[in-house]
């Protein structure tokens, strides 16, 4: 085996998974740059290293040095040094900073900084706060080279590494040992199947009963994301024993010492479907058990207002003249409401709970107005609310009044885990609540959101129930409605106004599983019939970059691409690297920053991937990259007018958004749509699907694909049933409380 020694000049490529580097060596003794190939967790340019491997000769590139052992050494040359330094190792210190203490301190650099740090304000423009955050970093970044060797054996990625030290702390590797199952709770980025690696490779036994329970909490958790509150206690034991090759009486075992512990819970339930005919075992993560009870017991509360307060909120209208009132409300608005309109006015100003539900142009908006009119008439107090920033913007543009997120308005405390300033013992200062886009409301949000309404006070739930499911567990809207127990008005009339739009006409055909129309005069829906795949992707590409601004007038901004699916030519992923070349190409201008395989660039439309509670970005959440801070090791994004700093260790939680899928795309609305749909997606082609999609375009929608495609989605109407018991919940809450 031969050895090498120099320091990294510039890092090719690089795999944060496994650590598979390209990168170019300045040998020491001198001589020309030597190309170094293979694993190097860890290693970043300007470090000075020692590589153990192999010379051989690539087909394409040449000689190169095979690497299958590194080893990190101080580099010790002025130049290395300020290359090291400047590499965006150290938080604090980017290339002019590191210029100017190599400058100032020349080969004693290194050791200023780890033993007399203070001395840095020595040098210009380095200020105490500067300094605190140098010693930090260099700090963290002794500790972390410990974490990766101790990972690098197991296959643990670099980014990982950093993220599971920024997790616990100096007392990584003692959690490791301790409970390497811990880190798929605790640590975004790393699920069960990576803990269980760790877990093995430190002499875990296949069949303890750690890793069995940890198993189990995993097979639920990935339940939860699928949109499942629980799962049939026999589906879960027999997924776990596959998981993780054991026995099902060995999960049995351990699933009723989990029960005894609290660590589950377990309850006969009827599930909601048309064959079932006798109550099965349900096995509910605790939070998921209390947020479905919860739920059910405050929609009671609400309706039983008298039972808790003696008396409504909204008293004023229960004996209002209401042929009269309404009257007026339509002069003074200068609008006539539909009959189903007026009843929904009624129902929601007169019941504690009402679900107003419809598709699109059929009014729900003027019947919100309609609402907020007659409440502000009576002095009375309301909020507005939606489950994400673009849904609260668009009920705030529709009605003219400030709306917020449900975590904005319930006012979220981070530093105090998942919990809310407004709760069940400080309620909102309100008579009545007003929720939009209500379909997206998964069931723990919605727990909190009813803890938070003061008794006697009125809740309107607004929402298109045949959309696509809510992205968190359960299905509120749908159960609540299901259970029979809440006041429902549907509205199904199409306005005159509405009509004229072939994207709601559509909307509704395709919702009753009928084909689009298509006519030669369409001004606003229309389909690229394109069978090949390529194809379809160049389509997409050129239709956002030049065919709709030049002919619509719509700028690439406005537009958004929804697809089915992640992979294939025209998925997400595919369809962002070609819409990011083509809209925002790489430019010496703009600053960016490489994480995950992916370039993240100033002016990048980008997507939040997760609930992030100590930034205050959740899931869906969508912005643009305005700032890329090399020194602070920052990246700004702009979320509907807040400005959000991701630290480069939290960059997988943003993904591109020139192109989403169309579950993430719910509550939000687009001048203009373009929608690959093709029969390489069949697994995805469901007519709420394409319905939920058609439904985000204000203006404009453009499908690329086949009608072969479009006919398999249309009689694909099965919607995937999630495990949830809130409806007979409601209905054993709620005997006595049916609506009108």
């Amino acid at each position: 085996m031969a050895t090498l020694t120099g320091v990294i000049e510039r890092i090719t490529y690089h795999n944060e998974e496994n650590g598979y580097t390209v990168a170019r060596l300045n040998p020491e003794g001198g001589g020309a740059l030597v190309t170094v190939v293979g694993k190097m967790i860890g290693v970043h340019v300007g470090e000075a290293v020692e590589l153990h491997g192999e010379w051989v000769r690539h087909s394409q590139y040449g000689r190169q040095f095979k690497v299958e052992e590194m080893r990190l050494r101080v580099p010790t040359t002025v130049r290395g040094i300020e290359k090291y330094l400047g590499s965006g190792l150290i938080k604090g210190i980017g290339p002019v900073t590191a210029a100017r203490i190599v400058s100032h301190f020349g080969r004693d650099t290194l050791r200023i900084i780890a033993e007399e740090p203070e001395r840095l304000s020595e040098v210009p423009g380095v200020g105490r706060k500067r300094i605190a955050i140098i010693k930090k970093a260099w700090k963290a970044q002794e500790h972390l080279k410990e974490v990766m060797i101790f990972l690098q054996s197991h296959g643990v990625s670099t980014a990982l590494a950093v993220k599971i030290y920024k997790t616990y702390g100096n007392s990584a590797i003692q959690v490791l040992r301790t409970n390497p199952y811990r880190l798929q709770q605790d640590v975004y980025g790393i699920g069960f199947l990576t803990a269980d690696k760790i877990a093995r490779a430190l002499g875990l036994r296949h069949d303890s009963p750690d890793r069995i329970a940890a198993g189990i909490g995993h097979v639920l958790t990935q339940a939860t994301e699928a949109g499942h509150v629980y799962l049939p206690y026999e589906r879960l034991v027999q997924e776990a024993a596959r998981l993780l090759d054991v026995e099902a009486a060995q999960v049995e075992a351990v699933l009723g010492r989990l029960q005894a512990e609290e660590e589950v819970v377990m309850e006969q339930v009827m599930p909601e479907t048309e064959e079932a005919s006798e109550p099965i075992m349900a096995v509910y993560l605790p939070v998921l058990y209390y947020s479905e009870v919860g739920v059910a017991e405050r929609l009671r509360r609400l309706q039983d207002a008298r039972l808790s307060t003696g008396v409504s909120r909204l008293t004023i209208f229960e004996n209002y003249a209401w042929h009269e009132a309404l009257a007026r409300l339509q002069s003074e608005m200068t609008v006539e409401l539909a009959a189903a309109q007026r009843q929904a006015v009624r129902t929601a100003l007169t019941h504690p709970v009402t679900v107003l539900t419809g598709g699109p142009g059929t009014g729900k908006t003027t019947t919100l107005r309609a609402i907020i009119h007659l409440l502000e008439r009576a002095g009375l107090r309301y909020a507005l609310a939606a489950p994400t920033g673009r849904a609260a913007k668009r009920m705030a543009e529709a009605t003219g009044r400030p709306a917020k997120t449900i975590h904005r308005l319930l006012e979220m405390q981070p530093q105090e885990g998942f919990s809310f300033r407004y709760n069940a013992e400080h309620p909102l200062k309100i008579d009545m609540l007003i929720v939009d886009e209500a379909s997206m409301l998964d069931l723990m949000l919605a727990h909190h959101l009813l803890r938070a309404i003061p008794p006697g006070a009125h809740l309107l739930l607004v929402g298109d129930v045949d959309q696509l499911p809510s992205v968190g567990p359960g299905n509120v809207l749908r159960d609540i409605i299901d259970s029979g127990e809440v006041a429902t008005v549907s509205l199904q009339t199409i306005f005159r106004q509405a009509a004229d739009s072939l994207i709601i006409t559509n909307a509704h055909r395709v919702n009753r599983g009928e084909m689009p129309l298509f006519p030669k005069e369409a001004r606003d829906f229309f389909l690229f019939h394109i069978q090949d795949v390529d194809r379809c992707a160049d389509m997409v590409v050129e239709l956002v970059s030049r065919r709709i601004p030049e002919k619509f007038g719509i700028p690439p901004t406005d537009i958004q691409v929804l697809s089915p699916m992640h992979r294939g030519p025209i998925g997400v992923t595919a369809l962002n690297l070609r819409l990011q070349e083509v809209l925002n190409p790489y430019s010496p201008d703009k600053s960016q920053r490489e994480a995950r395989g992916r370039v993240f660039r100033v002016g990048d439309r980008v997507m939040q991937i997760r609930n992030n509670y100590d930034l205050e970005v959740f899931n869906g959440d969508m912005g643009v990259v305005t700032a890329v801070d090399v020194t602070m090791q920052t990246l700004t994004v702009d979320v509907d007018g807040y400005p959000v700093k991701y630290d480069w260790i939290n960059l997988d939680e943003l993904v591109h958004a020139w192109a989403v899928s169309v579950h993430k795309s719910q509550g939000s609305e687009y001048r203009a749509v373009v929608l690959p749909w093709h029969t390489t997606h069949y697994m995805m082609l469901q007519r709420n699907l394409l319905y939920t999609a058609i439904t985000r375009a204000r203006e404009l929608v453009v499908i690329v694909g086949t009608r072969k495609a479009l006919g398999i989605a249309l009689r694909n109407a099965g919607v995937a049933r999630r495990y949830t018991a809130l409806a007979q919940r409601c209905r054993r809450a709620m005997p006595a409380a049916a609506g009108d």
